[in-house]
């Protein structure tokens, strides 16, 4: 269990809703979460943290949001190594290429993915969020 760090990006509020209920899923499980936006987050507090899953939409031509979380996201790379992590996003358009990149990034880090990346189109349905739910709990054990 432990702490466990939700940090995310959003324009629209779908990877929000994703985020918190990746919070739940963990608060389920016992553990001390702290749901934030990623301009709270930075890599000098990723040892605070047992495990923390990052949430950003696709933007532009597949690719993390430019502004804010690639850089947030990008300092941190240095102390993923082996530190367990998961991934989320929402998106418009494309087939989850951002994703796959992202993912890939994370593993030669080293970063322990817990499950499967969670991505939905738009708005979480229902499915998306018992996946998030599963991914807060994962994150958790």
């Amino acid at each position: 269990m432990g702490k466990i760090a939700v940090v995310y990006w959003s324009g629209t509020g779908n990877t929000e809703a994703m985020a918190v209920a990746v919070a739940e899923g963990a608060r389920e499980k016992g553990a001390e979460v702290f749901l934030m936006q990623c301009s709270e987050f930075d890599v000098a507090r990723m040892d605070e943290f047992n495990a923390v899953a990052f949430g950003c939409p696709s933007m532009g031509s597949e690719q993390l949001e430019e502004g804010e979380f690639e850089p947030m996201f990008s300092s941190c790379e240095a102390k993923l190594g082996g530190k367990k992590i998961g991934l989320f996003g929402s998106y418009g358009w494309g087939d989850g290429e951002w994703m796959r990149t992202w993912q890939e990034t994370c593993e030669a880090d080293g970063a322990v993915l817990v499950q499967n990346p969670v991505i939905c189109n738009e708005a979480p349905d229902d499915g998306a969020v018992a996946e998030c739910r599963a991914l807060g709990s994962a994150l958790a054990d």
